[in-house]
């Protein structure tokens, strides 16, 4: 009987493996193109490798799957980008939030809602990232369907004070 429910809980643990592993693939392809994208563009401003956050994922992505353009107002730093049309990947969230660099102030470094985004993507403190993207109708966030994407960084950026020895001049 013992044998029996062995092979009972094997098998279970087979079909299991095997329903979750499309998921798993997809969330590997997404969280390499997040750190990807994030990292080629640390990289010019001095700041290491961010390193993918799996525990901050679920939040991260049920937070996107609400569809409300608006910050969490959570512990962690927070980017938000969303774009008409349902295929859009990460980079064009990371390529709208870089394109802030060019109004940073480095002879007065510290927050501007103009850069803040910026500023989190290349912070040298932050070492972890989880991003999300939903699918959302129309009506919630455009009134055509749109992809809304959603990264948190860890630990957050963004302190006042901090921003000389966090933000570097890019190379």
């Amino acid at each position: 009987m013992a044998l029996n429910n062995f092979f009972c809980v094997y098998i279970l643990a087979l079909l299991s493996i095997a329903i979750a592993s499309p998921l798993l693939e997809e969330r590997d392809a997404w969280s390499d193109s997040v750190l990807a994208s994030h990292n080629a563009a640390r990289v010019k401003y001095g700041a290491n490798p961010l390193t993918w956050d799996s525990a901050l994922y679920t939040s991260t992505l049920q937070w996107a799957q609400g569809c409300k353009f608006t910050h969490s107002s959570g512990q962690y730093g927070e980017n938000l980008y969303a774009s008409t049309g349902t295929n859009i990947g990460v980079e064009p969230a990371v390529n709208s939030w870089m394109s802030e660099a060019s109004k940073y102030n480095y002879n007065n470094p510290g927050f501007s809602s103009t850069t803040g985004h910026f500023t989190q993507v290349v912070w040298k403190s932050t070492t972890k990232v989880a991003c999300a993207r939903a699918t959302c109708a129309s009506g919630t966030i455009f009134s055509q369907p749109s992809t809304y994407v959603v990264c948190r960084y860890n630990p957050p950026g963004n302190y006042a004070g901090q921003y000389a020895q966090n933000v570097g001049v890019p190379v």
